[in-house]
């Protein structure tokens, strides 16, 4: 969870930093590639994590 967590707050600096500063809209991008991956990276462990109880 707190690499989610990470990942998630480095996304939004660089979106951040990507909107703001004037030229570096590629940062803008690459913060949004990296929130997207971070989603699916969270999704994928707790999917696989609920797999994991036995049914009775």
């Amino acid at each position: 969870m707190a690499l989610f967590l990470f990942l998630a707050l480095v996304a939004v600096v660089l979106g951040i930093i990507g909107a703001v500063a004037e030229g570096l809209g590629y940062l803008l991008i690459i913060g949004i590639v990296l929130l997207v991956v971070d989603v699916v990276f969270i999704a994928v462990r707790w999917s696989r994590r609920t797999g994991r109880r036995p049914i009775r």
